[in-house]
């Protein structure tokens, strides 16, 4: 497995706007795909317009 760097994006109402919302989520995984897969199934259900915008591969060996 390696380490993968997700960046996502999804939309939240803040007082009648719409507010883009975008973070990055440290993934284990075996490819990008299985990377961007494992973010949507563990955050994007649910959420207005979620999407994965990048999926890159990192260095981080592991988090402590």
């Amino acid at each position: 497995m390696a380490n993968f760097i997700v960046k996502a994006q999804w939309e939240s109402d803040n007082g009648g706007k719409l507010k883009k919302n975008t973070e990055l989520y440290l993934v284990d995984a075996v490819s990008v795909t299985d990377a961007e897969a494992a973010t949507v199934a563990e955050f994007g259900t649910g959420v207005s317009n979620f999407e994965v915008k990048e999926v890159k591969a990192t260095k981080i060996v592991a988090a402590i």
